[in-house]
């Protein structure tokens, strides 16, 4: 996607030099566009802990990199052994997304199968290149197949479409296209007019600060509303379908998103308008089916909750929004049960929130699920 009329993926390979990874500060946007580099799995894992990368895609394609990076600087002797205790530490950077273990532990199980080659490390790297590339290809059919959603409502309305969406799923959360935001690129190509509505989500904004300057640069129609009006929205038919992402999703439809979702998905039920969940196979978790007991909530700073972040007209600044002493809680994710998700948008198509019908277009998964 674009900013500033310019293509850009979130992450990619410095010019000619192989052991540096770049990518967009998002902590900066969009006050501020800055580039960091990456050159050790210790820079990778930061990235992803403190945020300057986020989103279940793109962290897994970060992490990953991570793990060619430690493969790149690697002179010692124990090499499987390193690059487990490397596996470990930057999975354990943010636990809830599914996408980091998945991509380490491909990287992974790759450098151990192929650990003689005299080319490991160039193999490594396309390797990971391969998952980037996989991960693209995948948002871009998630689009594909969301655009169907939008363009049945276009034909019945004949006017503008409404999507509210939470938190960030675009292509800043990925590394181009997006998910949930994927097909409303694609509509608006199509020609179809689309309007979002933008959750700010708190605590961090993401939705405000993130999805509004993404769809801002690529020209779509959007407003920012503060975290509770969505359920006044549609009460009054001001939303026609409701797109978010995933953190994760069990193999039995149930999704973890950022905190928030859950509610949108509450009010969506109640109003009888479609939920969709627009995610890639990468953000399934084929092992867990009970999503409210099995999936692990990440509890983030309370900082994030008692102080808030914005441009004060000469840079950057945080404030306190609370009494001092104050005690906050800073739950990052909730679930949303799959009773409450009208369907799943995959790579692969669009199927129900329950187990048969995910495996139905999974089918070569079916030995992964242990319940």
């Amino acid at each position: 996607m674009k900013i500033k009329g310019q293509h850009y993926h979130t992450i990619w390979i410095k010019g000619d030099e192989p052991a540096t990874v770049q990518i967009i500060d998002q902590r900066k946007l969009p006050f501020f566009f800055e580039v960091i580099d990456l050159k050790t799995p210790e820079d990778a894992y930061l990235a992803i802990k403190d945020m300057a990368v986020r989103g279940a895609p793109l962290t897994g394609i970060t992490a990953a990199w991570g793990m060619y990076l430690a493969l790149a600087g690697f002179r010692g002797r124990d090499l499987q052994g390193y690059m487990k205790k490397t596996a470990s530490y930057l999975k354990s950077a943010r636990p809830t997304a599914v996408n980091p273990g998945f991509t380490i532990d491909t990287v992974l199980n790759f450098i151990i199968c192929e650990k003689s080659a005299s080319d490991m490390i160039e193999k490594t790297f396309d390797k990971v290149k391969k998952l980037e590339e996989d991960e693209i290809n995948y948002s871009n059919k998630i689009g594909d197949f969301g655009l169907t959603l939008i363009e049945n409502i276009y034909r019945k309305k004949r006017e503008r479409v409404n999507i509210l969406t939470h938190c960030n799923a675009g292509w800043l959360a990925c590394i181009d296209w997006g998910t949930a935001t994927a097909p409303v690129y694609k509509a608006q190509l199509r020609g179809i007019p689309v309007h979002v509505w933008v959750d700010e989500t708190r605590p961090r904004n993401q939705g405000a600060r993130l999805t509004a300057y993404e769809l801002g640069e690529e020209g779509v129609p959007h407003t920012v509303i503060a975290d509770n009006t969505g359920g006044h929205l549609m009460q009054h038919g001001l939303v026609d379908l409701v797109l978010v992402g995933s953190d994760r999703t069990t193999v039995s439809g149930h999704t973890a998103n950022k905190i928030g979702t859950y509610l949108k998905a509450l009010a969506a039920y109640d109003n009888k308008i479609p939920f969709y969940v627009a995610l890639p196979s990468s953000s399934i978790d084929w092992s867990v089916e009970d999503g409210l007991n099995e999936i692990p909530i990440e509890e983030r700073g309370s900082e994030e909750v008692a102080e808030i972040e914005g441009w004060s007209g000469k840079d950057i600044k945080k404030v306190r929004l609370v009494p001092d002493n104050c005690k906050t809680a800073n739950y990052g994710f909730d679930v949303t049960p799959s009773r409450l998700i009208t369907g799943l948008i995959t790579e692969r198509g669009i199927c129900k929130a329950e187990k048969s019908s995910i495996l139905n277009l999974f089918p070569e998964k079916q030995e992964l699920c242990t319940k």
